[in-house]
């Protein structure tokens, strides 16, 4: 067996026998992001592996992400819902409406729902006329139910209070990307664009590494390197300006792609893991994050396929070993949030929970099968 035939081999099982196999029992999905990537996640295994399970699963995440956090009177989606379908926190945070517009373009995909489409298009709309800063460029951060300023607009507990982010405007580009390739709208090619531009010129440093958060007017301010991010970002960037299927684009970004990757792999540690950040004081996080790994092996495989880095493979090949021998959860399937710098799990956090989802794990697996179809 190869070992391009040992990573399919592998991947798959991982995919099937224990990410999804995982999800499938899991009753509640707390919080609008993990209503969006449990959308995501079950749309995409669907289109790739065919089971009617994984399409009922979509279509059930789907129905509740409409039914409890789509705002009718207001446009756009809440941030969290009790299990009643009770409005716990109405803020409209980006992150959040990039996320719905990313599952409900997916969930389009493979049943061509007429509904899910419009209300993809529509929170489109919605960022577009309430969140774009005219002035400035970008998307603020977030805003209240009825789209007025809010004093506290940090996205969770790790993140600064910041007018804009780099994290919610890399997740709205790539929502921006899936769904034009079921919408082509010449409005949204163009919105497009200008995040796809708008990450190479303002949001990465020059350095190489992403800045984190930013004034309205873009003044950096203080934050990690995320390496995660570095690296997540060098593929998805490349990724979408490929679905825009403009040249011109495609070639201006490449190289910004390949020096993301390569500042990523700076964080890179001998075991084939990612260490989570190097923090503000020049110290480091050497956690090992559940999603920097899984980022870590598709963002290298991007750089071997796209950038012709010959090394990146292995690079893959050893951040995919350190998951399956450290991070997967053999006993009670799926991942461990992470591992701590001592090589024990860290069994403090959930392995389902608001931020922990079949997103960043399964569409690695997915992204492996593609690329080695």
């Amino acid at each position: 067996m190869t070992r391009t035939d040992r990573l399919r081999f592998e991947v798959a099982d991982e995919l099937e026998n224990g990410i999804l196999r995982y999800w499938l029992g899991v009753q509640e999905w707390p919080g609008v992001i993990l209503h969006a990537r449990v959308v995501w996640a079950f749309s995409a295994a669907y289109a790739v592996l065919h089971k009617p399970e994984y399409l009922q699963m979509a279509t059930i995440a789907k129905d509740s992400l409409l039914a409890h956090y789509f705002d009718s009177e207001n446009g756009g989606v809440y941030w969290n819902a009790g299990e009643a379908g009770e409005t716990l926190d109405d803020k409209k945070q980006l992150y959040a409406q990039g996320f719905a517009i990313y599952g409900l373009s997916e969930y389009y995909k493979v049943t061509r729902d007429p509904k899910a489409l419009a209300t993809a298009a529509a929170l489109f709309q919605v960022v577009e006329d309430r969140f774009a800063d005219p002035v400035h460029g970008g998307y603020i951060e977030a805003l209240a139910r009825d789209f007025t300023p809010l004093a506290d607009m940090s996205l969770s507990a790790h993140d600064i209070n910041a007018d804009k982010t780099m994290n919610s405007h890399l997740h709205i580009m790539e929502a921006y990307a899936n769904l034009y390739q079921v919408w082509p709208d010449p409005t949204l090619k163009e919105a497009l664009v200008r995040l796809i531009d708008l990450t190479c010129n303002r949001i990465m440093g020059p350095d190489g590494h992403l800045q984190l958060y930013f004034r309205r007017d873009w003044t950096v301010l203080p934050g990690a390197v995320s390496y995660g991010h570095d690296i997540e970002t060098s593929w998805l960037l490349l990724e979408c300006a490929f679905a825009t299927q403009d040249l011109d684009v495609v070639t201006r970004v490449r190289p910004f792609a390949a020096a993301l990757g390569r500042a990523g792999n700076e964080g890179l540690l001998p075991d084939g893991s990612m260490r989570y950040e190097k923090l503000p004081d020049g110290s480091f996080d050497d956690s090992r994050q559940w999603w920097v790994q899984a980022e870590t092996v598709v963002g290298n495989l991007w750089l071997w396929k796209y950038h012709v880095d010959d090394a990146a493979a292995d690079r893959a090949l050893a951040a995919w070993a350190y998951i399956r021998d450290h991070l997967v959860d053999r006993e009670g399937g799926e991942w461990f949030w992470a591992i701590l710098p001592d090589g024990k799990p860290d069994l403090s956090q959930p392995k389902a929970g608001f931020w922990k989802c079949p997103y960043h794990n399964s569409r690695m697996c997915l992204e492996i099968l593609k690329l080695f179809e």
